[in-house]
């Protein structure tokens, strides 16, 4: 009620970037005060534990890429009750990204459209905050892309440079090849390209988990494909998915602006493309679920359908911090409902 009635009518009369850009810098600096608060958000129960490429999960809930561009605030994350962290995208070299504006509400679509474009601090950079920061006690995930200039033929290395110099810090990282806001990205999602960025990354992440992020927008066999492309090359998990470039439905002033379209609008694709994943796979990779969920029932949905762990982010501009605890909170009582004794028992249900 606090977020809903003051702090974000603060923040939603600033230009939305602006709002980004501050809250990121406060939750920064805060982020050791916070944890008198953390006992108020944090949530480790035994149901929801999970355990996915070889990491501990205090529960499935995490942040996920695009809002702690930098690692400005990693520590805070867990302190609200995120499971995990995942930071980025991040690039090899600093780059300004797009031009503003370049980040749009949609309140009416509870969405956010943004043409961002991989802006970074570049790997040097955010490597150093999370030296910083230290400890999160949750997993932290680093998502990783190409600078703007580099060509896909090259783009390889880019991956290999960003994840060399990060190494140390990541409990996984995630390929970004589905970002719609940098020209010709979504190329290195086709089978040939995406195996052989998988097989780099690999190697040069020397055990570190890799995941691959994809595309709501891609057809059905191209999904396809790419998914076994990204499993034969040794990828230990899936994002389902980026932002769209489809509009379908939309009623907010502002929702012709190019761009990635988030929120509670996508939520019906990424559960379809979630459970094609785990169809696919069998099972056997774990997923990602993200796009569109802001209630414990769409988290559900989305683990019934076969993700292992779940991330949000537009719905947590829209609600606020305490997202975290209700998501979890929910996901309890769901798992009561149905006579479940773990999150786990429940993925891949409806698939």
């Amino acid at each position: 009620m606090l977020y809903e009635q003051i702090v974000r009518r603060i923040l939603f009369s600033m230009d939305p970037e602006d709002a980004h850009l501050r809250t990121m810098r406060m939750l920064g600096a805060a982020s050791p005060a916070l944890s008198v608060l953390s006992p108020l958000f944090s949530f480790d129960d035994p149901m929801l534990r999970t355990t996915a490429f070889g990491l501990q999960f205090p529960n499935p809930v995490g942040l996920a890429a695009g809002l702690d561009k930098h690692a400005e605030a990693v520590t805070a994350w867990p302190r609200f009750g995120a499971g995990f962290v995942e930071i980025g995208t991040v690039t090899p070299q600093p780059q300004d990204g797009n031009p503003r504006p370049r980040l749009f509400r949609l309140i009416e679509d509870s969405a956010l459209i943004n043409r961002m474009g991989f802006n970074s601090a570049g790997a040097d950079a955010v490597a150093q905050h999370l030296k910083a920061a230290g400890s999160t006690n949750a997993p932290v995930g680093i998502n990783v892309g190409k600078n703007r200039d580099t060509p896909n033929e090259s783009a390889a290395d880019d991956y290999r440079r960003a994840i060399t110099i990060l190494k140390p810090y990541g409990g996984y990282f995630v390929l970004n090849v589905s970002s719609p806001n940098t020209a010709g990205l979504r190329d290195l999602e086709r089978p040939a390209a995406i195996h052989h960025l998988v097989d780099v990354a690999v190697t040069a992440a020397l055990g570190t988990p890799v995941l691959v992020k994809l595309s709501p927008d891609l057809a059905d066999t191209e999904m396809d494909e790419s998914v076994d492309a990204i499993v034969a090359a040794g990828a230990a998990g899936i994002i389902a998915t980026n932002t769209t470039t489809a509009r379908d439905g939309l009623r907010s002033p502002g929702s012709a602006e190019s761009g990635g379209l988030s929120g509670a609008p996508l939520r019906h694709r990424a559960t379809e493309v979630c459970r094609r994943i785990y169809r696919r796979t069998a099972g056997r990779i774990p997923i990602i679920g993200v796009g569109g969920i802001g209630s414990a029932e769409d988290a559900y949905e989305r683990v019934r359908a076969g993700a292992t762990l779940v991330q949000v982010y537009t719905s947590l501009i829209y609600e606020g911090p305490g997202l975290f605890r209700r998501i979890n909170r929910g996901l309890l009582k769901l798992l009561e409902r149905d006579r479940l004794v773990r999150i786990a028992d429940a993925i891949g249900r409806d698939a």
